[in-house]
């Protein structure tokens, strides 16, 4: 039998082998974290969680979030429009996964601008700046204190200073990078629809799971 035939036979099965190992993982994986879920819920969205939608949807969007991550800007606006589709059935829970250099004191920032009822403006901001204050080779996150005033949001930038660097906050962001530990999220933006993690990455994925769930629930 020619070599080169068998060759390509071996990288074939080769190929074939690791798809079904990584589609196995992936359904064990899933089938982990519902277990999770179902068993302490508070671990998908506790109470603490900052969220956008009715409180009585019965679908949760939960996502895993760094505010220096690219694909998590990319997508921001595209999950708003998706609430927008369905603005009585579904919530967005948002909760942190600061993995990039600097994150975490963002995050810690944005917690603060909560507690002025400045979170989404402030949100706005750090996404529409991330070029400037996120870049993976100097990332100069403190540029944010001059860029977020300088937006026009009206917030206490005194107040926040002091806010973000409270135990409570820091806590708070270290309940989700915790939270996200126990339910697998190694990357960002990483979704779960009541409970259900995404087949695999892509805004038509989120959108047909979320759509599955409504038909479900309503």
């Amino acid at each position: 039998m020619n070599k080169q035939v068998i060759v390509g036979g071996a990288v074939l099965i080769m190929g074939l082998g690791f798809v079904l190992a990584a589609t196995l993982y992936e359904g064990q994986e899933q089938e982990r974290v519902q277990a999770i879920v179902k068993d302490e819920a508070a671990v998908l969205a506790p109470a603490h969680a900052i969220s956008k939608g009715p409180q009585h949807a019965k679908v949760t969007i939960v996502e895993f979030f760094d505010p220096a991550c690219e694909s998590c800007a990319r997508v921001y606006r595209p999950v708003k429009e998706l609430l927008a589709a369905f603005p009585d059935q579904v919530r967005l829970v948002l909760r942190y996964a600061p993995l990039h250099v600097g994150s975490e004191g963002v995050c810690r920032m944005l917690e603060a601008a909560r507690r002025q009822d400045r979170y989404w403006q402030v949100l706005d901001v750090m996404f529409a700046t991330q070029s400037q204050w996120a870049s993976h080779h100097h990332p100069q996150p403190d540029l944010l204190w001059e860029l977020i005033p300088a937006a026009g949001v009206d917030i206490d930038m005194d107040r926040l200073r002091a806010d973000a660097a409270e135990f409570a906050i820091g806590s708070l962001v270290q309940q989700d990078v915790e939270d996200g530990a126990k339910l697998g999220v190694r990357q960002t933006p990483t979704f779960l629809v009541n409970g259900r993690p995404l087949p695999s990455f892509g805004l038509q994925q989120l959108h047909t799971l979320v759509s599955e769930e409504v038909a479900a629930n309503y």
